[in-house]
């Protein structure tokens, strides 16, 4: 025989299981991600983003991230290559040297530290021989917001490369054609790890939509200046650990962005259009005399202004066309007895 049969107890009418939370708690998240959606319109990231993490991937309200996981803006930076195992010590040395650059072509924010330097040494001078007001300065001080820096590193985890991030108003392109025209003079080149240089104007994903967008921003300015004249342009291009994109096909819409009139000359040009592409990022900038310059290898140029000072002949030294070796054919005639 069966017996009584059970009671059941009725269920609260608040509880919940672990699964009921969940469910709570992806309603909610919906909720939020439905407000985020009407306040940020799809397909329009904030201004200042960029990035997808592959070419193929677009905006969303979690943001864009950038190879190094956090986000990245499009502003102005500095590639610079180095000897192995170096990449540390390149990084202070750009530093010192870029410091030192910025504060002799852009001297408003130097003048401004100098000052507030100055004022501090006066304090130091009057106040020598009071504890109390020298404690209270170093308080003072403490809470005294720190000043803003004008270039950070960018953490790359690739041996031999370094990027430096730069803050307006200094232009990259600027900083490095000043430095290179100083070790063309001089063949001292202030670094000791550094090879070449190479100034970014701009950075973006590197999808060829992003690409094209950035490279009329950068080139718009550049040809405005001059609106009459017809330039002859070159595109270097110069690829590290990427794989998506084809390099013709980088090339080739690059190219698209040039308004008609300017023709391609790929041995003596007057503007190069200079494109980085490093993992999922492109950086672009315009500049002029880039083969006279070198290609903006300190270390080379230093080394071929120092050979020539000693008398010799430096390997990165352009011979001049008249000292180029024509063949010259000679006919044998054989003669006969």
């Amino acid at each position: 025989m069966r017996g009584p049969a059970k009671s059941l107890a009725p269920t609260p009418l608040f509880q919940t299981t672990n699964i009921h939370n969940n469910q709570l708690k992806l309603e909610k998240k919906g909720a939020r991600e439905g407000q985020r959606q009407e306040e940020i319109p799809p397909g329009e990231p904030p201004s200042g983003l960029f990035c997808p993490p592959r070419p193929e991937h677009a905006w969303s309200n979690t943001g864009w991230y950038a190879y190094l996981g956090t986000a990245v803006d499009r502003g102005a930076r500095v590639w610079a290559t180095c000897v192995k195992g170096k990449e540390k010590q390149t990084v202070g040395e750009l530093y010192d040297l870029f410091e030192s650059l910025a504060s002799e072509l852009w001297p408003e924010n130097a003048e401004s530290s100098r000052t507030a330097a100055e004022e501090d040494d006066g304090e130091d001078s009057d106040e020598d021989g009071d504890i109390e007001k020298q404690i209270a300065k170093e308080v003072a001080s403490m809470k005294r917001p720190r000043k803003e820096q004008r270039f950070a590193n960018c953490q790359t985890n690739t041996p031999c490369v370094v990027f430096i991030s730069c803050k307006p108003p200094v232009d990259p392109a600027q900083l490095i054609v000043k430095h290179v025209h100083n070790v063309m003079d001089t063949g001292v080149t202030q670094t000791r790890y550094t090879q070449r240089l190479t100034p970014v104007s701009g950075t973006c994903a590197a999808n060829l939509p992003e690409i094209q967008s950035l490279c009329t921003r950068i080139l718009s300015p550049v040809l405005a200046a001059e609106p009459k004249k017809k330039f002859s342009y070159k595109i270097e291009l110069r690829m590290r650990n990427h794989s998506t994109l084809a390099r013709n096909k980088i090339i080739d819409e690059i190219a698209k962005c040039v308004p008609e009139g300017h023709k391609v000359d790929l041995a003596n040009p007057e503007l190069f259009i200079l494109v980085e592409v490093f993992k999922n990022t492109c950086g672009i900038s315009v500049v002029k005399d880039y083969y006279r310059l070198q290609k903006f290898n300190v270390m080379e140029i230093a080394n071929a202004k120092n050979l020539e000072e000693d008398g010799e002949e430096g390997r990165v030294t352009e011979k001049p066309k008249s000292e180029a070796v024509t063949p010259v054919i000679v006919e044998q005639t054989s003669s006969t007895a």
